[in-house]
């Protein structure tokens, strides 16, 4: 049974973790859409093959696939990873999923509003009833009680370390596009009471030319409380130098809730990424939909990864940063398995591995 419920998380003594915490599960979407992944999408269901793969190594993965690539997509994957038969609009599970918070002992989902990434006013694409039903749905699966969030929200617009931090962008959440009657004011006293949290710190951007209003999930993330990891680039004539320049002295300045100074590490971020003439042709024009075009720069990054169960899957280019990535992140998490996917098809459809994941946390008790 899913109960819609009246109150808040905060009234009820739930949280939100941080991704680092022990998880139940993943959740993905399969892609599908030809207006938005190239090939009918076939190279990139290939690649979300090879994340869900890669977690399941660690942790279960339920795959939400419709009912017309359901035969296709249970033959691609392997047997561990659970698949469901869900109608939704595009494979955006971290943003159009549900939020989920615990009290140690039993988890909730939080239901926010989505819009496409900005409804009618600069989203993605049109219509995204099925999306916004997505969180409901997950609930229902899990049997676990849902609050409905009066706020439109992506997951990926938000990281916490569990013990009262947020961090977002002004960017993505005092966009006009999202909640545009309400105040900053307004918007961290939401967040402050469905996600539990006390300090909220207000990055101004994201990283350069992110489709999804710049959300702080390709920027920068929590490794653990206190521990902070950010894109970086030494180029100075690229527009992300000054972007992760504004965010290092804003992290470095800032104190958490538990009034501590965040340790922040950089990691450069790959080269630049420009879309193909050959990846820009095989993507179909639809009125409504961003289209791909050549020449157009992608926000890669290689700080939208997924934590696992003792591993996190990370997204990799063939570039020459990768190694050193690989490398800085693995000895940031010493405690995790580092795992490098190729995520350029991901990457292409607008978002990465953190973008097509969703964590379910496990309670602490049983």
């Amino acid at each position: 049974m899913s109960r819609r419920l009246n109150s808040t998380p905060r009234q009820d003594g739930f949280r939100m973790p941080g991704e680092f915490e022990p998880h139940a599960g993943c959740w993905m979407l399969w892609p599908e859409r030809p207006d938005n992944w190239r090939l009918g999408a076939k190279p990139a269901q290939r690649a979300f093959v090879e994340v869900a793969k890669a977690i399941s190594q660690f942790e279960p993965v339920t795959m939400g696939v419709s009912a017309g690539q359901f035969l296709n997509a249970r033959s691609l994957l392997p047997p561990e990873v659970r698949v469901v038969e869900m109608s939704y609009n595009d494979s955006w599970m971290r943003d159009c999923g549900p939020t989920f918070v615990t009290n140690g002992k039993e988890i909730r989902a939080i239901d926010w509003e989505f819009n496409a990434w900005g409804g009618l006013q600069g989203g993605l694409y049109f219509p995204w009833d099925q999306d916004n039903l997505v969180a409901r749905k997950v609930a229902e699966i899990e049997r676990v009680d849902v609050y409905k969030a009066p706020l439109v929200l992506e997951g990926g617009s938000i990281h916490v370390d569990g013990e009262g931090t947020l961090i977002t962008t002004e960017e993505c959440l005092l966009n006009p596009n999202r909640n545009p009657e309400l105040t900053r004011e307004q918007i961290e006293a939401f967040l402050q009471e469905y996600l539990n949290v006390e300090t909220i710190i207000w990055l101004p951007r994201g990283v350069y030319n992110d489709e999804t209003s710049g959300h702080v999930d390709n920027l920068c993330c929590f490794i653990r409380p206190g521990v902070v990891a950010l894109t970086w680039t030494e180029d100075k004539s690229d527009p992300q130098y000054e972007i992760s320049a504004e965010a290092y002295e804003i992290l470095c300045q800032a104190k958490d809730a538990r009034g501590r100074r965040l340790e922040v590490h950089k990691i450069h971020q790959p080269n630049p990424v420009y879309i193909t003439k050959e990846e820009s042709e095989w993507v179909d024009a639809i009125e409504g939909t961003l289209p791909r075009r050549e020449g157009d720069r992608l926000a890669a990054s290689y700080i939208n990864f997924y934590m696992a169960n003792g591993g996190a899957v990370v997204p990799v280019f063939n570039d020459p940063h990768d190694k050193q990535a690989l490398a800085a992140l693995q000895e940031l998490m010493p405690e995790r398995k580092v795992v490098g996917v190729y995520a350029r098809e991901i990457l292409l459809g607008g978002g990465n591995i953190h973008c097509i994941t969703q964590q379910q946390p496990r309670p602490l008790v049983p």
